[in-house]
């Protein structure tokens, strides 16, 4: 039985905790506030905490204080998964003694693993391109959308330049351009480009990029609006009781062969679809390391350095789960 410690109890925090109660280890959830769960809670800034008895560590906290945490937990010879999709990436630390692997989430994280995938099958990749968002399963006369993790980390995805890749370089274009329609079971939806490439960005590719995929009218009421960030954080408030779903498309081509993948959920028993696709994605890396220790070396590992043989066991875990995931 391992120790695991998870910092960080929102929705996918929580969600995470959840099922990890399901495995036969020690489980400790650290967040700030009184948390409704089994496990072990710590009433605590997870940052400062002590995690030197933990056995694999989860950093589930908003990207403000990610990395934070990530500079205090460095220095253990532990396993820690990193999911707080903190601004500065986990690969510009320096004098690390831990193990860590990062952006363990849908996308950035399940959609790397699905990129590692067609590169073991494709001879070079030409195009590669992500889309995804996780929205309410009906459009409203307002926003039509509520965030699914911290407000604060979505609206950085509207402000930050999105790194892509043409003509195989590296370049930034800014926020929310290549605005497009696209349909998306059968709805009509809008995707644009956001700076979710992150690790992806050092693989060899004539042309790359993410799209985050909205309702239409969403985007253009954010780039008319005048509200601030706080403002923003409390009209887009999670509500559990509102349908939504989250999907995703992969889509990898080489010369005149393509793979596409699209994953679809819609929530389970009281669990949001976001919740459920990043946050199973997480739990199946976890408790996969804890089965293989040696799965990765020392040092920092995005998504796509997963041996293929451990990315289809995650794939598995979402199918088993009933995360909807169709090859093309």
């Amino acid at each position: 039985m391992a120790r695991i410690h998870c910092l960080g109890g929102g929705l996918v925090g929580s969600f995470v905790t959840k099922e990890l109660l399901k495995s036969k280890h020690e489980i400790h959830l650290f967040d700030i506030e009184e948390i409704e769960t089994k496990a072990i809670l710590h009433i605590k800034d997870a940052i400062q905490a002590d995690h030197s008895d933990a056995d694999l560590i989860i950093n589930m906290l908003p990207g403000k204080y990610g990395h934070s945490a990530l500079e205090r937990l460095k220095t253990l010879d532990k396993k820690i998964l990193d999911l707080s999709f903190s601004e500065i990436t986990p690969d510009h630390l320096i004098e690390v003694n831990a193990t860590i692997l990062w952006d363990v989430g849908i996308a950035p994280g399940l959609s790397n693993m699905l990129v590692a995938k067609a590169m073991s099958q494709l001879p070079i990749l030409d195009k590669v391109t992500i889309k995804v968002g996780g929205n309410p399963q009906q459009p409203d006369d307002n926003w039509s959308y509520m965030a699914p993790f911290s407000p604060h980390d979505v609206i950085a995805e509207y402000t930050r330049p999105a790194r892509v890749i043409r003509d195989g370089k590296r370049t930034a274009l800014p926020a929310i351009s290549d605005l497009h329609s696209i349909e998306v079971d059968g709805n009509q939806m809008d995707a644009f480009l956001s700076d979710g490439l992150r690790s992806l960005l050092d693989i060899k590719c004539k042309h790359m990029g993410e799209y985050t995929i909205r309702w239409p009218g969403h985007i253009q009421k954010y780039i008319s609006s005048q509200l601030k960030p706080d403002d923003l954080v409390q009209q887009w408030k999670f509500n559990p009781d509102i349908p939504e779903f989250t999907w995703m498309e992969v889509k990898v081509k080489s010369a005149d062969q393509q793979l596409t993948w699209i994953i679809r959920d819609g929530g389970k028993d009281g669990d949001s679809s976001m919740a459920r696709s990043t946050g199973l994605v997480t739990v199946a890396c976890a408790l996969l390391w804890l089965d293989n220790p040696k799965m990765l070396s020392r040092g920092i590992h995005p998504p796509e350095d997963l041996p293929i043989h451990i990315i289809d066991q995650v794939i598995a875990v979402l199918q088993k789960n009933s995360v909807s995931f169709n090859k093309i």
